[in-house]
């Protein structure tokens, strides 16, 4: 009974409410700050790459600018980069990429918002360390009873989200991916990845940074460099496979059936749905970790937060959907006709990369990797989640709850790899989704600090 509703409630709020919030909020800041994504992409991409190190300066609070970024695409490069990637693809075919990049570009005008705002709002507590992110600017646009209610309802609802059930999700594919491809207990795996993730939590935002730093650029590199080892062996059904994309970006019915409205539709929604949970730009997720940057003003920090929207979804997603679609849906692959009742049967969104990967380097060999990079991608998360969750339980209950919280989490983390359940994952959903729903209307009514930011880049620059 339960588990229905919360179904419903997500299928409206996925479908409707939710894509059509974002989508307005991405072309409201693309217009309303002349396409600073366009503008100030190189600007974004020199701040991020001239000042690449592995190993950072330690800060007295917060972080640098580039731990920062790591920490914020450690939390948005998970699962839903595999796992969502193909379930978009399975569902409204490889059109839905081609939406997923339209939703990335505006995306990209929201994440340089909510960084904005984030290191405009953010606070020092009495130890001297930096609370900062959506509960500290919605409590600046709405003063009073309201604003403490949006901003309780946001806290609460991303402590469940990502601190507790969204950890939980990340740890079962952890779980499940390496029993199957390595053969280790899930439970062995639990308690390792318990002891990691506690080592770490434990030693603050400091360590978290540091950790970040050094594994964000190596999970890129892995991926990146078995991604392309598969696009090399598969170069001649390259130009097919883009040719898909914007085909059936248009035309999906003659990949996934039905009719052209409904197909329209689907490949519309699959593609923004996708898109806008794996790069979290305007979830309120990221703007915790560019809050804690150490920079000369908040456009600084705003420009670099646009880049991890690009590497998450123009990069690394997009890398993952071509090596799906050039070795699955090409002339020689089984989804070639389309996701069909004789495929249907041995194929799921879950498995679809496995056996995208495993058409060249071999089943086994493709699992393992596959099961490499889930590692990567899902542990990154867990440690980014469990920093915005915890912030705002400080935002709640104070310093004091920290290590209740941590304990809790780490619980989370060790049933996700033994247990699964449809309920948990529909709650992690909804929380996730309903978290979207105060931030989205404090980003409206803060718009002027954030245009007043992009002046000041402007003028900076001159």
């Amino acid at each position: 009974m339960l588990l229905n509703i919360v179904t419903t409630v997500n299928s409206y709020l996925s479908d409707y409410i939710l894509v059509i919030l974002l989508i307005a909020v991405g072309l409201w800041f693309s217009i309303k700050t002349r396409f600073v994504q366009v503008r100030c992409f190189g600007e974004g991409m020199r701040k991020v790459f001239g000042n690449l190190t592995l190993f950072g300066d330690r800060h007295e609070s917060g972080m640098s600018s580039f731990q920062a970024l790591a920490t914020a695409i450690a939390a948005q490069v998970g699962t839903g980069n595999i796992v969502g990637a193909s379930g978009a693809i399975l569902t409204g075919g490889p059109g839905a990429i081609f939406w997923m990049w339209i939703i990335a570009f505006f995306g990209m005008a929201t994440i340089y918002a909510e960084a904005v705002l984030a290191q405009q709002t953010r606070k020092k507590d009495a130890q001297g360390n930096i609370q900062g992110g959506p509960v500290y600017y919605i409590t600046t646009a709405f003063t009073g009873g309201f604003g403490k209610f949006l901003a309780g309802f946001f806290a609460i609802a991303i402590i469940l989200a990502l601190g507790f059930f969204g950890c939980m999700v990340q740890s079962n594919s952890i779980g499940s991916t390496f029993q199957t491809a390595f053969g280790i207990p899930s439970w062995i795996v639990g308690v390792i990845l318990v002891i990691i993730c506690a080592i770490i939590f434990l030693g603050g935002v400091q360590r978290l940074a540091a950790v970040t730093e050094k594994l964000v650029p190596v999970m890129a590199v892995i991926f990146l460099v078995g991604g392309l080892i598969v696009l090399v062996m598969r170069i001649t059904y390259i130009p097919a496979t883009f040719a898909m994309i914007f085909k059936y970006a248009f035309a999906p019915n003659a990949i996934i059936g039905g009719g052209i409205g409904y197909a329209l539709k689907t490949a519309i929604s699959q593609g923004a749905k996708r898109g806008l949970f794996s790069n979290e730009a305007g979830m309120g997720s990221t703007p915790h970790a560019h809050a804690q940057a150490n920079v000369a003003m908040p456009h600084d920090q705003g420009v670099v937060a646009m880049i991890g929207v690009f590497i998450d979804t123009f990069v690394v997603l997009t890398l993952n959907a071509l090596v799906i679609i050039s070795t699955m849906y090409t002339a020689d692959g089984p989804l070639s006709a389309g996701y069909t009742d004789a495929v249907a049967a041995t194929i799921d969104n879950t498995n679809l990369a496995q056996n995208a990967f495993g058409s060249v380097f071999g089943s086994t060999a493709g699992a393992m990797f596959v099961a490499i990079c889930l590692f990567f991608f899902a542990f990154s998360t867990i440690l980014g989640w469990n920093l915005f969750g915890k912030i705002n339980m400080v935002y709640l209950f104070g310093r004091k709850s920290v290590v209740i919280y941590t304990v809790i989490a780490l619980v989370f983390v060790f049933l996700g790899t033994v247990t699964s359940s449809d309920l948990v994952w529909g709650l992690s959903d909804m929380f996730n989704q309903l978290m979207v729903i105060p931030n989205a209307i404090a980003l409206f009514a803060l718009t002027s600090m954030v245009v007043k930011a992009v002046k000041q880049g402007d003028e900076a620059k001159k």
